[in-house]
């Protein structure tokens, strides 16, 4: 349940400082929001599997308990910020199930929404409210090609099927707004950790420099002149941290 906070910008400038853990170990969920300002919801927690649809909020120093998911999942994906974020997508065990599930975030609640158009997990998001989200590549779990370049936008009453990644993948991290987000790393169709980088316009996605370590799992956040990359698992797990300019990645400061 390690919390870490980052603090500065510039590659000779930032680093990470460990925080207040979370009330238990947990994964696989979804975050939202700033450094003193955050949301975690759903996923597991140990020992075994145990799914969860409990949502979590950090003032900046400690983590408390809010009102849960309706719909518990792992995998989850989800964006935007404390007072309005939107959760979406998932793996609900032991049935196998994958779900487009999507619910909103007011503050105080989760209300249910329209599903995903394609129900998915493990994708990339970006977005700043719970009215305006972007979902990304993504595993449908349909073999023979479970990985997906399809990209999905919210606009506050339903998901729209809009340009496709250039490189489908699962496992990515995302960072930005619905207009203007980036998608990197992740596993592409071989399936191989990518270090692959696109930028989203709001109409398309263009390749740009790949990050330094190819790596899935990992987390983003920021915008698309100046994000971070980091965690993740090339595989073994990595600490790597990796802060985008707008043209190309830079090394920084491990996670601790």
């Amino acid at each position: 349940a390690a919390t870490e906070s980052w603090t500065g910008a510039g590659a000779a400038v930032g680093a990470w400082s460990t925080a207040t853990p979370m009330s238990r170990n947990k994964y696989t969920g979804a975050g939202a929001g700033t450094q003193t300002s955050a949301l975690y919801f759903g996923g597991n927690y140990p020992p075994g599997d145990n799914l969860t649809a409990e949502t979590e909020f950090y003032n900046g120093s400690t983590w408390s308990e809010l009102a849960d998911l309706n719909t518990a999942r792992q995998n989850i994906s989800g964006a935007g910020v404390k007072t309005s974020a939107l959760g979406y997508g998932g793996f609900i065990p032991p049935g196998n199930t994958v779900t487009g599930a999507t619910e909103s975030w007011n503050d105080t609640a989760w209300s249910n929404k329209p599903d995903l158009g394609t129900p998915r997990l493990n994708m990339g998001t970006a977005g700043v409210s719970n009215t305006s989200n972007l979902a990304f590549g993504g595993d449908d779990f349909s073999p023979p090609t479970r990985q997906q370049a399809l990209t999905e936008a919210w606009d506050g009453s339903s998901w729209s099927e809009v340009g496709d990644l250039n490189t489908a993948r699962i496992n990515l991290a995302g960072a930005g707004t619905k207009t203007a987000a980036l998608a990197m790393g992740g596993y592409d169709f071989n399936p191989n950790v990518t270090a692959a980088t696109e930028q989203w316009n709001g109409t398309s996605w263009t390749n740009m420099n790949n990050m330094n370590t190819a790596r899935a799992s990992l987390a983003g956040d920021g915008i698309t002149t100046a994000t971070l990359a980091f965690g993740g698992a090339t595989p073994p797990a990595t600490a790597v941290t990796e802060e985008w300019n707008g043209v190309s990645w830079v090394e920084t400061n491990d996670l601790n």
